[in-house]
């Protein structure tokens, strides 16, 4: 099954080679102007980087991908892609002068010589090689352009026996539809701001109108230009201001509330859950502080409901010590991984209570609650009531098999545990019986016409994903009815109400109550937070399941209350994002959780980029150990961090740390122009919420700054005239600032690199994001010692990784064999029990049903195997019950 949509460009065209070459032919790539490549390849598996596509390719192919290949990666993304990109972006149809590009010049002859030396093997008589894929694709858009034509004699013989195999045509074909490079120009086209590339000058030449100056006037507008210098000349420096606690709202200031959905307490997060809600909150957060905001970001653990009993049952310990042994774990990740919460806080607390059951007693007065009797699935093994989400069955809307008991997750929509078809009880798989209970329902349908008001001015916000707006309209579409909010458990906040207080709340009630007691937990004056909709613009961010209770039901409670409370303005859920081949599974030892993460030898900041750079947006994405590597490797090291190095190494080695003065002249103003777009792009983004499309304009920013540096030469420039020396000086001085600036824009992302940053750079940090760039290193401004701000990741550091946490290969837990000695019976029932453990976590962790036959049927021996040892008959199984004997 192949799909191929959007603009064609040279990055599909590498993709779909690689998958000709391999034979995989299960592909769907997408792209659109302006937007991120989205490549998904054999099971689903998703990349934003045709390189990492093209590297998974071959490696399922049993292809290995060694150092001298990744060379090639790193060297086609950071250096000959935009070289070929700002020849191609300015050819359009005509002829252009190739001397007149000699970056491009110099990596072309890069290429040849490396033919040449046997550095690049170019073997095509077999399979082409994932490097070839890569590097000729990229070129392949030149070699249809006459003026190459003699230039490059080495590799045009090679491209001509390249672009004559089989499999390039088909892709060719394929991607351009025979069209040859002119099917490439809306795509470069869209792109050119990218690819920018101007002589190298010197002060004497720079006045000089020249064929490529004349060209980027086409690119940068007089009026972009006037409002660089005038910025650049304000040195106009905006601080943030101290921030003390409590933080509470403002008049005549921006009051932003956030939340992330509250980690549920009975397991470790793993990446998926981190990007999904904590960590996505945190970047904006940070970002709003930067605008010189005024925000108030709470978290916090929900500890209540059945999930809590159970995990409290199988470590024989309660449930309050269980909220404690995890609450501790979860806030040691977060703080790992530099979540910066303002609170994080609990459930488990008396303004829970407090609150819950005074929204409660208002709902109660205001006639918003129904009394039904309802069937509920009875657990006769487990002896309790089974809650929603440990019942699983066939859904009776689409027959997906693993629908739970709330919600089914294939067709999204909302289900009673008593209409699943096949139901079983997830912790023992017996079938439940139905019994019938005395509940208590808020009516959404009454209050469905205040929250369709509440809702339509809510949408306006900016903040509001499309999956969280399509979820909600389907609720309101299908039209609202009558929701449980009572439960029999006893882990829970009690219900106040006579009859119904052997009950506590159901979770989905009562666990969005934690937002606001958490608050309360923070500060005694926290109804100025939450009951303020006039002056307090709320953010939610989430995974996408947990959208229709925070955009129906809990808006829904609040409203019925009649009280002024804050209702969400902005709700922001992601996908999922899953792991390789499959799904994260702490049962099977599947996947990165958030204590592994802190136990490598990868700091935070590069788990953050990577999570922020695969943020589920749209669709679910998948983590990749190659693609991790790669972006490491080419986008931090190679291009943010190389950018900064060198910038900051020429200050210290050339000017003994103290910045130069700077006299701009119009090829600065250009560079400075480009800048402010991307900047301005940057907040637009950012407002939106488009965290991970975003993180492409602080890279932008630095290849801008890659490339001006290497157009101009500074070290070379400093070793010339008076001129040429002045010329050094304004260039190392504008590169300085540059850094300056990205340390602001990283910050959110990457809070430590920041950090580290403007350490080198002896500021204090605390800067607003200015609204276009300025000096804010001024001329004598004496730097620090500079230093590396990554380190290149070795591909047999990420092969070890890779193995550590993929499980067993067939993707199941390993199970130690048993190995007992006749007569030992003590180690026998040890292993007894260790077996029931492994089982009863397989089930929790909802594992496939042949996994979990599979173990118990070892349980059922190792019983078998002590009875014998024992002198007693065989235990038998009947029916869920023990026979007695």
């Amino acid at each position: 099954m192949m799909e191929i949509n959007g603009q064609p460009s040279p990055e599909k065209l590498k993709v779909l080679l690689a998958c000709f070459e391999t034979g995989l032919h299960k592909i769907k790539v997408n792209s659109k102007p302006g937007s991120a490549l989205s490549v998904k390849l054999d099971n689903e598996i998703e990349f934003t980087s045709s390189n990492a596509a093209v590297r998974y390719t071959y490696e399922t192919q049993g292809v290995k991908v060694d150092t001298d290949t990744l060379h090639w990666f790193e060297w086609e993304v950071t250096t000959l892609r935009k070289h070929v990109g700002s020849y191609c972006s300015l050819s359009d149809k005509k002829i252009l002068n190739i001397n007149e590009f000699p970056n491009l010049i110099s990596s072309l002859q890069y290429l040849e010589n490396s033919i040449n030396s046997g550095k690049l093997e170019c073997d095509f008589s077999n399979k082409i090689s994932a490097a070839n894929c890569v590097v000729f694709c990229t070129i392949s858009p030149l070699f249809c352009d006459p003026a190459i034509d003699g230039v490059f004699p080495v590799l045009r013989k090679h491209f001509d026996i390249f672009m004559n195999r089989g499999s390039f045509r088909s892709a060719w074909k394929e991607v351009t539809g025979g069209e040859g490079r002119v099917a490439f120009q809306a795509y470069f086209a869209a792109t050119k701001t990218q690819w920018k590339e101007t002589k190298p000058t010197n002060s004497t030449e720079a006045s000089k109108p020249t064929e490529q100056n004349n060209s980027s006037k086409d690119v940068v507008s007089k009026e972009e230009i006037e409002t660089a210098k005038k910025s650049w000349d304000s040195c106009n420096v905006k601080t943030t201001k101290p921030r003390v606690h409590p933080v509470l709202p403002k008049e005549g200031e921006k009051n932003i509330l956030i939340t992330s959905a509250l980690p549920y307490v009975n397991n470790v997060p793993h990446l998926g859950n981190i990007i999904g809600c904590v960590l996505s909150a945190d970047v904006f957060s940070r970002y709003c502080r930067l605008r010189g905001w005024n925000v108030l970001y709470i978290c916090g653990t929900d500890e209540y409901g059945t999930a809590t009993e159970t995990k409290a049952a199988q470590e024989g310990v309660t449930p309050k010590e269980i909220c404690d042994k995890y609450h501790k774990i979860h806030s040691e990740v977060y703080e790992w991984f530099s979540i910066g919460f303002d609170y994080f806080g609990r459930t488990t607390t008396e303004c829970q209570t407090t609150i819950a059951q005074d929204i409660f007693w208002h709902l109660h007065r205001n006639n918003h609650l129904i009394k039904q009797t309802v069937e509920q699935l009875y657990c006769g093994r487990c002896e309790r009531f089974l809650a929603d989400r440990f019942v699983e069955g066939t859904c009776p809307l689409c027959a997906f098999e693993d629908a739970r008991g709330d919600q089914c997750d294939k067709c999204g929509k909302l289900i009673n545990a008593v209409e699943l078809k096949n139901p079983k009880c997830k912790m023992c798989s017996d079938t439940p019986t139905i019994r019938t209970s005395e509940h208590l329902f808020v009516d959404l349908s009454k209050l469905e016409p205040k929250l369709r008001s509440c809702l339509q001015d809510s949408f306006k916000g900016e903040g509001w994903s499309n999956n969280a707006k399509t979820i909600t309209e389907t609720w309101l579409r299908d039209g609202l009815k009558p929701r449980c909010i009572t439960r029999d458990l006893k882990w829970g906040t009690p219900v106040p109400l006579e009859g119904f207080t052997d009950k506590v709340f159901y979770v989905w009630f009562d666990a969005p109550i934690g937002y606001l007691s958490i608050t309360a937990n923070y500060t005694d004056e926290w109804e100025l937070w939450w009951k303020n909709p006039k002056n307090v613009q709320l953010y939610n961010f989430m995974a996408k399941d947990n959208v229709p209770f925070h955009s129906v039901v809990f808006p829904s409670c609040l409203l019925g209350t009649d009280d002024e409370y804050t209702i969400v303005n902005h709700l922001n859920a992601t996908e999922y994002l899953n792991y390789e081949e499959g799904k994260f599974s702490k049962s099977r030892g599947v996947g990165v959780f958030g204590d592994h993460a802190s136990k490598t030898n990868i700091d935070s900041d590069i788990w953050r980029f990577y999570l922020l750079s695969m943020r589920p947006e749209g669709q679910d994405t998948h983590f990749s150990w190659s693609d991790f590597l790669l972006k490491n490797n080419s986008e931090l090291l190679n291009n943010l961090g190389n950018f900064i190095n060198r910038s900051l190494k020429f200050v210290s080695n050339a000017y003994g740390g103290v910045v130069p003065d700077p006299v701009v002249n119009n090829t600065d103003l250009e560079l400075l122009a480009l800048v402010n777009r991307e900047l301005r792009d940057y907040v637009t983004d950012m407002d939106k919420l488009k965290i991970r499309d975003n993180l492409r304009r602080i890279l932008s920013i630095s290849r801008l700054g890659n490339q001006y540096l290497q157009e101009n030469q500074p070290w070379k420039l400093i070793k010339g005239s008076n001129d040429d020396k002045s010329r050094a000086s304004t260039v190392t001085s504008i590169a300085a600032n540059l850094s300056s600036l990205l340390s602001i824009l990283i910050h959110p992302y990457m809070p430590q690199t920041s950090s580290n940053i403007q350490d080198q750079l002896n500021i204090q940090g605390g800067y607003l994001i200015p609204d276009a760039i300025t000096r804010m290193l001024s001329s004598g401004h004496k730097i620090n010692k500079p230093s590396p701000l990554f380190r290149k990741l070795e591909e047999s550091e990420i092969e070890e990784y890779k193995a550590k946490y993929r499980g067993r290969e067939d993707g199941k837990k390993e199970v130690p064999k048993v190995e007992v000695e006749v007569g030992d019976s003590k180690g026998l029932e040890e292993e007894v029990v260790k077996q029931g453990n492994l089982v009863r976590e397989l089930k929790t962790a909802k594992a496939e049903k042949l996994e979990i036959e599979r173990e118990v049927s070892k349980l059922l021996e190792l019983k078998k195997k002590l009875s014998l040892l024992k002198g007693e008959e065989p235990v038998q199984k009947k029916k869920g019950k023990k026979k007695k004997k």
